[in-house]
């Protein structure tokens, strides 16, 4: 008996550890792409939907999908709708697990074959290199994977005769009851909802549980898996907690109707084996597995926006507006951190060139002035935290890209409250001109960043910051002869050379953070720079 829970207590361990490999060299080796693809497939719920159950047969892991799916939402690329779908799809996606094990697992003796799998992927993960590496492990993790299988087959063989639930009463709600709960210990214990579904598939193939306990052990699993998810969002950010209540709200509801309607899903499978060739035991498993999570995609598809909205306002925003894409959990992901850090500048810059704006108008700052300047902080902090990424990489571009929209905003930001003199000269009828062209800028990079306005609205800002310095190059002499001629007062001539730079050099700040900030950054400017406007 000790040697059959040590061999268990091994399968286990083989399993999650090959889960673990395969999912971390798969994520690796699609990397961006895979990331891409996810943004780029999830126009509706619907497609997020596709894409998240895509992603996590893909990569064997409901949990990577979910957390790829916070990083997105809190990074500002999903709408939480989408992510709810793609939260359904992962839900289903996970049910891909019962199928390997079952289909393959525990029909075929893989282990043996598994082993060379084992080597092969050892040996890329120690000799190759870039993506080569990353294929290794997932290469090894999946011959982990059907190592522990058979395991567990032994295991469970061996266990059958001290520990046969099988024996025990499986009809009636206390029964039922009895192996949920066991379903949502097991996936507590194990801390995966796919290594509790293949443990009771190889119990149900060795004959160790009978198939209503395995049903029910498995509905456990899906509740069972949403206690994990709540307790890695405890202490996360607005988006996690909302993410992991949609996770936690669906399988929920879904366990729950797949209890109340086991004797029908019973009943159905009954059938299916009889007319369409299904096989009892552990495929049939599988079947009721994705059935039952199918289920609850169908009833709950039609209300995502609707479930959306009840969980938006069951768990509000409240935290600050400019940074609230900031978030601890985007570092792992460079990219996704930048782009992140892009929206939360671009957000950043808007309320900048808002508070200019009043102030050249003369108008009383807002009553939440004081945040842009420490929404910048807070985003050069997070910044500074995000890991590089190797040159040449698109990353780095958006990397020094950045730097230069910082550095833009924090110049803007020093703007914001002109000095007296300037204000009262910037009513001066002699800079009417240069007052109209820098609202016109600053309209247009308001209405520009938030992407109100067609694709050339930088070339309109790129002409209007020229024409500032022009003026202001070709005035700034005019002026000065003008005091030296007795024309103007020295005083006033100063007030108003001052008022001059200050709209030049909003306007440039602002046009080089736009320019910075645009959808792509590395793109040459389309209009020419004057020869004294320097970078």
């Amino acid at each position: 008996m000790t040697s059959s829970v040590f061999q268990l207590l091994g399968g286990v361990g083989l399993f999650l550890l090959g889960m673990v490999l395969m999912t971390d060299g798969l994520k690796a080796f699609a990397g961006d792409a895979l990331r891409g693809a996810l943004v780029r497939f999830t126009g509706t719920p619907l497609k997020a939907f596709a894409s998240g159950a895509l992603a996590t047969v893909m990569v064997q892991s409901s949990s990577a999908t979910t957390v790829t799916v916070i990083g997105f939402v809190s990074a500002g690329l999903l709408t939480f709708p989408q992510a709810v779908g793609m939260v359904f799809g992962a839900s289903l996606g996970t049910t891909g697990t019962g199928w390997i094990v079952s289909v393959l697992g525990l029909k075929i003796s893989v282990g043996t074959y598994a082993l060379p799998l084992v080597g092969v992927g050892a040996f890329f993960r120690l000799l190759g290199r870039g993506r080569t590496k990353s294929l290794g492990l997932a290469l090894a993790g999946f011959g982990l994977i059907f190592i522990g299988i058979e395991t567990l087959q032994g295991a469970m063989q061996g266990l059958s005769s001290v520990f046969n639930l099988a024996a025990l009463p499986s009809a009636g709600l206390l029964a039922h009851l009895l192996a949920l709960l066991v379903g949502i210990v097991l996936t507590l214990v194990l801390q995966s909802s796919s290594a509790a579904v293949a443990t009771t598939l190889t119990a149900l193939h060795t004959g160790s549980v009978n198939f209503e306990q395995a049903a029910s052990i498995v509905i456990g699993a899906a509740i069972g898996t949403t206690i994990t998810g709540a307790l890695a969002a405890i202490g996360g950010s607005v988006p996690a907690k909302r993410t992991a209540a949609a996770h936690i709200l669906f399988n929920l509801a879904t366990g729950l109707i797949a209890l109340l309607l086991l004797p029908v899903f019973l009943r159905g499978l009954a059938l299916a084996q009889t007319h369409f060739g299904l096989e009892p035991g552990a495929t049939s498993l599988a079947a009721f597995h994705t059935a039952f999570i199918a289920l609850g995609v169908v009833l709950f598809m039609p209300f995502v926006r609707p479930f959306s909205r009840f969980i938006e306002r069951l768990l509000p925003d409240r935290g600050p507006t400019l940074t609230r894409h900031l978030d601890d959990s985007l570092l792992h992901a460079p990219s996704v951190a930048l782009e992140a850090t892009r929206r939360a500048l671009t957000e950043t810059a808007r309320a900048h060139i808002d508070g200019i704006a009043r102030a050249l108008d003369g108008t009383p700052p807002a009553a939440d002035a004081a945040q842009p300047a420490a929404a910048l902080d807070a985003i050069r902090s997070f910044f500074a935290r995000i890991p590089p990424v190797g040159e040449g990489e698109p990353p780095s571009a958006l990397r020094v890209s950045q730097l230069h929209a910082i550095d833009h905003l924090t110049r803007l930001g020093s703007r914001l409250e002109p000095p007296e003199s300037v204000r009262k000269a910037l009513t001066d009828p002699r800079l009417a001109a240069s007052r109209d062209i820098a609202r016109r800028l600053l309209a247009t990079a308001a209405t520009g960043l938030a992407s109100n306005t067609p694709a050339d609205w930088l070339d309109s800002v790129t002409r209007d910051a020229a024409e500032l310095a022009d003026i202001r190059r070709d005035g700034r002499p005019a002026l000065l002869q003008r005091t030296a001629d007795g024309g103007v007062d020295p005083a006033d001539a100063l007030a108003v050379l001052d008022a001059m730079r200050w709209l030049d050099r909003i306007g440039y700040h602002a046009w080089r953070a736009s320019h910075h900030l645009a959808s792509d950054p590395a793109a040459p400017l389309s209009v020419a720079t004057p020869a004294d406007i320097t970078a």
